[in-house]
């Protein structure tokens, strides 16, 4: 049998970490709960933004303004048209592979989706096969979206691949009983960023597109490149 091949899309597909963290550290320090871009990048990166606003509150004992949440989405999806592009070499390699594969991200639908379109990305991957936290009870790095993923594609999670930048994304995709690949080419990592995926257990850990496609095409029955 193939292998499932799931990715999680911000940092991972797309190059939007980069944009979500120099915003969110700029709307923190204006409600007083200031935090750097590189402590935000090791703790929340891969968090749902209702588990980022739950740690923000019990890290400064205090409550996020109403409405927080919503800014922070407003304006990252603003940057994106502008801004955002797809990681380098990524819409290439998706090309070069068939088989089957998914999106299983953190973020809303709406960001996904226009992630997606904006990067061209939305050409490998229908929306049937997306998947946001918002569909599960528990984000990573509980298991729930991973699984229900795997559930909804018809694949075991022995069977699946998942494809991950952030601790919380490999931690998730442990506690599923899939591989995990720690990927480190998307504008925000840095050694030591790449260093903790290890770290909290990824089966692998890889730091370009070219890297990841050699390994995905070796886990794989049987590969999967395409002869095209």
């Amino acid at each position: 049998m193939s292998k499932l091949w799931i990715f999680d899309c911000d940092g991972v597909l797309v190059d939007s970490e980069v944009i979500a963290i120099r915003t969110e550290a700029a709307l923190l320090t204006e409600i007083g709960m200031a935090m750097s871009e590189e402590e935000i990048a090791k703790n929340f990166v891969g968090l749902s933004y209702s588990d980022m606003m739950s740690a923000l509150e019990q890290r400064f004992a205090g409550t996020v303004p109403d409405g927080f949440e919503a800014r922070v989405q407003e304006e990252v999806m603003a940057c994106l048209p502008s801004e955002l592009t797809p990681i380098a070499g990524i819409g290439t390699m998706l090309a070069r592979n068939d088989g089957p594969r998914c999106v299983a991200s953190s973020s809303s639908p709406e960001r996904i989706a226009l992630s997606l379109r904006i990067t061209g990305l939305d050409a490998a991957f229908a929306p049937s096969v997306v998947f946001s936290s918002s569909l599960v009870e528990h984000g990573k790095p509980a298991p729930d979206l991973f699984l229900y993923a795997a559930h909804t594609m018809g694949f075991r999670p022995a069977d699946c691949i998942v494809i991950e930048d952030s601790p919380h994304g490999v931690a998730a995709a442990r506690a599923a009983g899939m591989t995990a690949i720690g990927f480190g080419a998307g504008g925000h990592m840095r050694p030591s960023s790449v260093e903790r995926l290890a770290q909290v257990g990824a089966h692998h850990v890889v730091d370009t597109v070219d890297q990841l496609e050699q390994l995905l095409v070796e886990l794989s029955p049987n590969g999967r490149e395409s002869s095209e």
